[in-house]
């Protein structure tokens, strides 16, 4: 299976945000609530919103495609955000967020993270990045395991908020 990663455009909203819409809820914690994680998706995983992401000059958002579908994408942001258990748990600068990567389901063991993970490091180096550093839910035991893999560290954790609940993610560090 030949699996291509590109920079998104905006001729890939319409599946790109398909894509999003199907691939958040996989990552959410099993006491996730319906209703936070749609209200979640339409805030912030629209193609009002992608558009913007496309847009924004601190941001990467590549896609995975075999034969032309797209089976997941990442997006990669500039910088650390104004979070002081973020600023504790990334040492290195300038870095870069690891913000989303997911694949569908149907792809999972398919390798498509794997070839999406590389790129994603390598948009980073070429941004100049000094590390990537990504949020991961505590219980997302599998992603944490694939991030591991990879070369990522739990440096801290930090909290994200899911409608009216108060999430917990491990702050995971890769030295570029």
């Amino acid at each position: 299976m030949g699996i291509d990663v590109a920079a998104a455009t905006s001729a890939d909203l319409v599946d790109l945000v398909d894509v999003a819409a199907q691939t958040f809820p996989l990552a959410c914690p099993p006491s996730a609530a319906p209703q936070d994680i749609a209200a979640f998706i339409a805030e912030n995983l629209s193609q009002a919103r992608f558009r913007e992401y496309l847009a924004d000059p601190d941001r990467d958002v590549l896609v995975a495609r075999v034969d032309g579908r797209i089976l997941g994408y990442a997006m990669l942001i500039r910088g650390i955000p104004d979070d002081d258990d973020v600023q504790r748990a990334v040492a290195l600068r300038p870095a870069v967020e690891l913000s989303k990567m997911y694949v569908l389901a149907d792809s999972h063991g398919a390798g498509v993270s794997a070839v999406l993970m590389s790129a994603a490091l390598a948009t980073a180096a070429e941004r100049g990045a000094a590390c990537v550093w990504l949020g991961v839910n505590q219980q997302n035991q599998r992603a944490q395991r694939f991030y591991t893999k990879h070369g990522f560290g739990i440096r801290g954790t930090k909290t994200f908020q899911l409608g009216s609940d108060i999430e917990h993610d491990y702050v995971m560090v890769r030295p570029l």
